[in-house]
């Protein structure tokens, strides 16, 4: 019974993520290192070396097959790529429940926060207002080639569109990155990019969480904004500008930006 562990837990893996471990693992890494290679003034060597390949060659036809490029030319001159997203086993497995009601209340925090004028390049969906609705229309790879872009944020973001960025036929709900406003950079194909002018933000931050209360801690922080009244800061809400979402990350906890004016 034992010798057959191995072979079922690979077989339990494989079901629930898709891949089977090796393939896991080499495209985690084979990710990562680009992200080195973008970020840092580092060897190939180095960085085939770091990441348990067993040899440059080995290192360079791998990401070639994983990116299309070589890791040399990526390094000097980097490019949108289809970096391979890690989600958790739980964090998939939410995506088939329904959302669960919330039990208690949670600290928000709150801060104001300025954005510069600056350009987002997004990827549309249909009709989608929300997440899992995009995920289900676009994929869930756009964003793994949105993180190996260099963002303003230094992530990617999540944005509802107000009427006015939108086109016909195309989601209210979008992913995208922010680049500086005279960004004249590689826009992979099937990508838009639109302006976005300066405003201020309020930003706000949920407690950290346990990875399966992904939901929970969602619906929490944004009963909360929806209850909060900027007027007692001095402000009144900016709806011609984007609300933006956060990667949620437990550790950090959720974190939404709504834009705000003077009152």
């Amino acid at each position: 019974m034992k010798k057959d562990l191995p072979w079922y837990a690979a077989r339990i893996f494989k079901e629930l993520t898709g891949l089977v471990p090796a393939d896991y693992i080499r495209r985690l890494r084979l990710s990562k290192s680009a992200l080195r290679l973008r970020d840092e003034q580092v060897k190939v060597i180095d960085v085939a070396c770091d990441l348990g390949f067993e040899s440059v060659d080995g290192y360079q036809r791998a990401f070639r097959r994983e990116f299309g490029c070589n890791p040399k030319e990526y390094a000097l001159r980097p490019v949108p790529l289809p970096l391979f997203t890690a989600y958790g086993v739980k964090f998939r497995e939410l995506w088939k429940k329904e959302r669960t009601e919330m039990t208690n209340e949670k600290s928000v925090f709150i801060q104001v926060m300025e954005k510069p004028a600056r350009k987002v390049v997004i990827k549309r969906g249909i009709a989608a207002a929300d997440y899992f609705a995009y995920c289900e229309e676009v994929g869930c790879d756009v964003w793994g080639v949105l993180t190996s872009m260099k963002s303003l944020c230094g992530e990617p973001v999540c944005l509802w569109l107000p009427q006015r960025y939108r086109k016909p036929g195309t989601s209210e709900y979008v992913q995208g990155v922010e680049v500086a406003a005279d960004y004249d950079g590689p826009v992979p194909d099937g990508f838009d990019v639109i302006d976005l002018p300066a405003a201020t933000y309020l930003m706000f931050q949920s407690e950290p969480f346990a990875e399966e209360d992904y939901c929970v801690a969602i619906d929490s922080l944004q009963a909360a904004m929806d209850k909060y009244e900027p007027s007692v800061i001095g402000y009144a809400w900016d709806d011609a500008n984007p609300r933006i979402q956060l990667e949620p990350i437990g550790k950090r906890g959720y974190i939404e930006l709504r834009a705000v004016k003077k009152a």
